[in-house]
This record gives C-alpha cells, structure tokens and sequence, in this order.
C-alpha cells in the first residue's frame, strides 16, 4: 500500500498528521478502525493525517479521549487552526492575557477585542467567501476573538488604551444594525473606569506618527511587549530597547488625537446618520 510520507517539520499540520498517524500505528488500528472510535469516517482520519484537512478542536479533543493524551492534541491543533492569522499574532496573545497595560491602534477595522460578534461573523463571512480563510478557520477566529474578550475581564482588569483610526469608523462591515450595534459597543468601552478611548481623525494627516496597526503591551514586570502589523506579515518584539521608540510614537499618538469626550461625541453623531 502506498502510503504518503508525512514530514511533522513542513507544517503545523503535518505534525499534527504525523502525531496522529504514529498512535494509529502503535496500536496497529486502520484509518477506518481509528474514524469508528473517533466518530467520523477513514476517509477523514487520512485527509487530517496527510494535511489536507485541518484538525477542528472537536477532532483533536476526540483524538485526545480515544489516545488518552490528555490534552496534548488539543494544544497541538490550535497551532493548525490558527494558520490564518499572521506570524506573531497567536504569541503576541499568550502575554496579551497577563498584561498591566494594553495599548492598540488600529486602521481600517474595529480590533478584536472591541469588536461584536455580529460585526466579527460579517468580517468573517466575507474572508471566507473571498477564499482568503476556510469556514473551519472562520469559526476558529470568532472562538479566538471570544477568548480574548473574555481574557480582558480578569481581575484585577488590565488598563486598555485604544486609538483607532477614523477610517475604522467610516468602513461600513455588514448591515447598518450591525455597525449601529458596533459604534455602541465603543461608546460601552469608553465609559468603563479602565479604559481610554481616542479617535485618530482624518485631519490629523501627517501630523500622524503611526500608519500601521500597532499593539503594544505592559507586563506586570514593567516590560514591554509589542506586535506591529501590515498587509502580510506581523513582528513581535520583545526587546525593550525596540519597543520604546514604537511607545513613543504612540504617545505622539496620543497627544494629537481627539480626546475621548470628542471621540464619543464622533461616534455618537455618526450613529445618528445610520439610525
């Protein structure tokens, strides 16, 4: 029988296929034997195995109970999962979830942790129709997005500085429900006691700093953290040294855009015209 070779170095998935080809084996089970016990079919088993398949939480969880690996395959497909976000990003969340302080920019969208699932779905749907992302990665986002939502409600709750280009506001994702639902949403944010919440205005022009998404964090240590972003790739930096030019910029940021009162005035105006 012809069987693919799988090299566990060329991809996340191919490792994951590579794992889980390797347990098949030690147990002498076929592809048909491992879908029966696994709920799914042989023809499956092989799509995953040879990476032509991504993983779904719900078959590496699977996987986990009929190996008994505990939660190893689990944590292993959330590296495969995650292919559709940029390099950097998924790490960039692991310090995000301890930070003292976060500090956002952003253009164009609205971030991920201010964003509604309504307006996260529409984002989504439209990736995944361009062929850009695949319903599985699209479903995998929006649980990613919940997580980092969720992980913001902690105590004691992080102090979040965000800055969002006009532009964020003015690109309309979805219906006008969704976005009005949106723009309420930043309005809730900015009311909150450890928040602070700016608009980046068009007037601002060259008096701008930053024209690229920056995320930039404050750990409990007083190290900094940051991952700067463009079309194609991300960079995360943990170098301090590195770090500190970026901090400055986007106190510069800071300085030029509108104040919150101003901003919130911005989107409640805004919000006017879609109702």
């Amino acid at each position: 029988m012809n069987r693919k070779e799988l090299d566990p170095a060329k991809s996340p998935g191919a490792a994951f296929g590579q794992r889980l080809r390797t347990l098949r084996d030690e147990r002498g089970w076929t592809q048909d034997e491992l879908g029966e016990r696994m709920g799914c079919s042989g023809t499956h088993i092989s799509a995953v195995e040879t990476g032509r398949r991504p993983p779904t939480r719900r078959f590496a969880t699977s996987a986990d109970r009929v190996f008994g690996t505990g939660d190893r395959f689990e944590r292993q497909s959330r590296a495969v999962r995650q292919t559709a976000l940029l390099e950097g990003f998924p790490e960039y969340v692991t310090h995000e979830v301890r930070a003292a302080e976060i500090r956002l920019y952003e253009v164009g969208v609205m971030p991920g942790i201010l964003q509604t699932p309504q307006y996260a779905s529409a984002l989504n749907a439209r990736a995944v129709e361009r062929g850009a992302i695949t319903s599985e990665q699209s479903e995998e986002r929006l649980s990613f997005i919940a997580e980092r939502q969720e992980a913001l409600l902690r105590t004691p709750a992080p102090l979040v500085f965000v800055v969002l280009d006009e532009s964020c506001l003015r690109r309309p994702v979805g219906d006008q429900a969704t976005m009005d639902a949106q723009l309420q949403r930043l309005m809730e944010f900015a009311a909150l006691p450890n928040t602070v919440f700016q608009i980046a205005p068009f007037e601002m022009g060259d008096r701008r700093p930053l024209s690229l998404p920056l995320y930039i964090l404050t750990m409990q240590n007083r190290s900094l953290v940051s991952y700067a972003e463009s079309a194609q790739r991300g960079q995360l930096e943990r170098e301090s040294a590195s770090v500190v030019p970026l901090l400055t910029a986007y106190h510069q940021l800071q300085a030029e855009a509108t104040s919150q009162a101003a901003s919130v005035a911005m989107i409640r105006q805004l919000r006017k015209g879609i109702s």
